[in-house]
């Protein structure tokens, strides 16, 4: 029985109500001697107490798509079969246009709203390179299957889910292509393919998306094995000008990481309360030895760049959890790569798929305008947002058009939450004296 299924879900309820009905109607009823009847009443309050555990657990991992599976939650599942040393640039000396197209079969994904707005469907890939088998999950563009856009390729956003975390978060909690199917379609963003790539590869850690000979090749997976499988199986944009990573909590330092990384492999990336330091997530394997902090830690990686990589990074975080990583950034890069740094109030929300979920239509906009992927436009020419007024670096702003070689050093501007709904506060707006607080 799945761990995400309806049948399951189904099943905790009826154990819950039946663990409920069990005390009223048997507590009086137990037979026996006094010491016969306290443990089998012990064990009536237990039963309630441990379906009542398990049905809340359940509910919470449906609603944020902690786990996908029994392996995940048991630590028992491991995607790595093998995990050589690959050097610095993670090919370990593999020509990649040497290798074979690799052609996918893809079948229909299970779980929460993955057939909604056109359906998102699995193919399970082996990694040529990284020595990584594991699931990738695919969306298509409305776009995509028109016959206008038969000879078009389409940019790429790779998702990147947190630690603990699926990649079916994306299209389940997130609902990441139900929120921008109707976006797509009246042309208010560009029609992305959605590539959400599993990330949980070993028990019970996460692997800070980093190469660790020995141990696991995660870099490699996702900048290499995934990006060529979308390209050989779908009408994809080359990289680096058609693909971006997107990623919150542990996804959004991985999605800055490989873009910093490697500029070669991706053009843009958004990160969503994310951190620098591989040491933000306590189980990150890339954090447990400072050498491998250093190597996987994208400010220290921007600030050591005699030349800066022609990229664009977009961050949105709260004072104390995102925030402050997007300034740091910021405060090191320099032209051509570009940086948009977004204050979230506290109001927004928390740590949680709440906070995330209302910004993703205006991500996507900016995202958008980095590709300039519009009627007539040519994806990766890296086209900035305005900038709003009070000189705000957050997309949609009322000014004119900035160069994609300009780095933004202003801050969000002052606070305008009076009236406004959710989305529009997760928007960024914010003030100065909100980042001074602490949390």
């Amino acid at each position: 029985m799945s761990l995400t299924g309806t049948p399951f879900l189904l099943t905790s309820f009826v154990l819950c109500a039946v663990a409920l009905l069990l005390p009223l109607a048997l507590w009086s009823r137990v037979p026996g001697p006094a010491p016969v009847r306290g443990a089998a009443r012990l064990l009536m309050l237990m039963f309630a107490q441990g379906t009542a555990i398990s049905l809340v657990f359940v509910l919470v991992n449906n609603a944020n798509n902690l786990y996908d599976n029994w392996a995940d939650l048991l630590g028992t599942g491991n995607h790595v079969q093998q995990a050589a040393d690959l050097g610095v640039d993670g090919t370990g000396g593999i020509s990649l246009k040497s290798l074979p197209r690799m052609r996918q079969t893809f079948r229909p994904a299970d779980g929460p709203r993955m057939r909604q707005a056109g359906g998102v469907r699995v193919t399970d890939l082996k990694g040529r390179v990284s020595g990584v088998n594991a699931e990738v999950y695919v969306w298509l563009p409305p776009q995509y299957n028109e016959p206008a856009y038969r000879h078009r390729k389409f940019p790429v956003v790779e998702l990147l889910p947190g630690y603990p975390g699926s990649a079916k978060a994306w299209f389940g909690s997130l609902r990441v292509h139900q929120q921008l199917l109707p976006m797509m379609l009246d042309g208010r963003v560009a029609p992305f393919i959605l590539v959400a790539p599993r990330t949980n590869l070993l028990a019970r850690a996460d692997t800070g998306c980093a190469n660790i000979p020995g141990t696991v090749n995660a870099e490699s997976w996702l900048s290499i094995d995934v990006p060529r499988m979308v390209m050989d199986n779908f009408r994809a944009e080359s990289a680096p000008n058609g693909w971006a990573t997107a990623g919150y909590s542990a996804g959004a330092h991985c999605a800055t990481k490989l873009a910093v990384a490697h500029p070669d492999r991706f053009r843009a990336a958004v990160s969503m309360s994310g951190y620098n330091d591989p040491k933000g997530e306590r189980s990150s394997l890339a954090g447990r030895s400072l050498e491998l902090r250093r190597r996987n830690n994208p400010y220290l990686m921007l600030r050591a760049d005699r030349i800066h990589p022609r990229i664009a990074l977009y961050f949105s975080g709260e004072s104390g959890d995102g925030y402050q990583a997007g300034v740091a950034i910021q405060a090191v890069a320099k032209p051509p790569t570009s940086v948009d740094v977004v204050l979230l109030p506290r109001s927004a929300g928390g740590h949680d798929m709440g906070l995330w979920r209302p910004q993703l239509p205006e991500v996507f906009r900016w995202l958008t305008e980095q590709f300039d992927a519009g009627p007539g436009g040519t994806p990766g020419s890296g086209r900035a947002p305005g900038t709003g007024t009070g000189g705000t670096g957050s997309p949609g702003g009322a000014g004119g058009a900035v160069g994609a070689d300009r780095v933004r050093t202003s801050r969000p501007p002052a606070p305008s939450s009076g009236g406004s709904t959710r989305a529009a506060l997760a928007s960024g707006t914010a003030s100065r004296k909100g980042a001074a607080r602490r949390p």
